[in-house]
């Protein structure tokens, strides 16, 4: 694996139920566990759909028209049973709108196109999704010591 490929975050423990993810170029996101304000990690999982596939569609369709209005809303039902807790039903809804012209015509005539090949080839976080990549998981003990 190239490190042009590799893809790493670290996630601190900041307080209970509160965590903070850094990225390897320094930027972080606080989230935590559902009782405040900040995002759970399936909010976060969801942004991560909508966020992926938003940015694929805009270079795609702002390159002819800046978009007017630009949402993209992602949902999915939080499922447990004996498959364990999950999301089903996962849904990711464009609303965009373009200007009037021969610019924003161009752009909303390639909007479903841009949306298709996003989902289809290109936002990651969909297809590894879709693609059911497993999850390695491994425990380093960090004893402390006097």
């Amino acid at each position: 694996m190239s490190e042009d490929s590799l893809r790493l975050v670290t996630v601190e423990r900041t307080a209970t139920g509160r965590f903070t993810a850094t990225n390897a170029r320094g930027g972080t996101v606080a989230f935590g566990t559902g009782d405040g304000t900040e995002f759970t990690p399936v909010e976060l999982l969801l942004a991560a759909i909508g966020g992926c596939t938003a940015a694929d569609v805009d270079v795609s369709t702002s390159r002819h028209a800046e978009p007017v209005a630009f949402t993209v809303t992602v949902s999915g039902t939080k499922v447990s049973d004996e498959g364990g807790n999950r999301l089903t039903d996962l849904a990711v809804a464009f609303s965009v709108a373009f200007p009037q012209g021969p610019a924003g015509d161009r752009a909303r005539t390639i909007l479903p196109r841009a949306v298709a090949v996003s989902h289809d080839r290109l936002c990651t976080v969909s297809r590894t999704i879709e693609a059911g990549t497993p999850v390695a998981v491994s425990v380093e003990d960090r004893t402390v010591t006097d």
